[in-house]
């Protein structure tokens, strides 16, 4: 254990955490969206799909605002989620019960990462690191709200036909 470790290296460690996280998920939405059977559900992903593109980006910034080349570090949390996610499409394939899978997957995914952009968030506020705590934020209010929509999703139709 090295004692001259700093919030700052913990702050560059997650990030590039979150980083290697992010770009697991932009391989794994479109084998989602293609699994999906609700056209709801299909077409959230596919949108979650273009704002992860933008979050990859938005870390990109903050390492080249930390002056730091962006990387990632192996994130063995996101890997034993999304293959959770990759046993339920194989598992409950041609069922009702996919959809509802798939979306329990994805929040599982989602709250990791909310997890993330709330610590990493803070902080870089406490670190003084002002545009990467917002470009942070932006990013957190994203996950925040697709939580919220599939969770949505989830009441209105899918759980119902699942336990049908």
């Amino acid at each position: 254990m090295s004692k001259d470790k700093t919030l700052e290296d913990l702050f560059y460690d997650t990030l590039q955490d979150i980083y290697y996280a992010e770009r697991k998920i932009l391989k794994a939405l479109p084998k989602m969206a293609r699994a999906a059977q609700s056209p709801e559900l299909k077409a959230g992903f596919e949108k979650h799909l273009e704002e992860t593109e933008g979050q990859v980006e938005r870390l990109e910034q903050i390492f080249e605002l930390m002056g730091k080349r962006a990387k990632g570090k192996t994130c063995d949390a996101i890997e034993g989620i999304l293959a959770e996610g990759e046993e339920i499409i194989e598992e409950f394939k041609g069922t009702h019960a996919l959809d509802a899978g798939l979306i329990s997957s994805a929040q599982a995914v989602e709250h990791y990462e909310m997890a993330r952009y709330g610590s990493l968030k803070t902080w870089a506020q406490t670190l003084g690191l002002k545009e990467a705590a917002g470009l942070l934020d932006q990013t957190l209010q994203q996950e925040t709200n697709t939580d919220k929509t599939l969770t949505k999703l989830a009441n209105s139709s899918v759980n119902q036909k699942a336990a049908a």
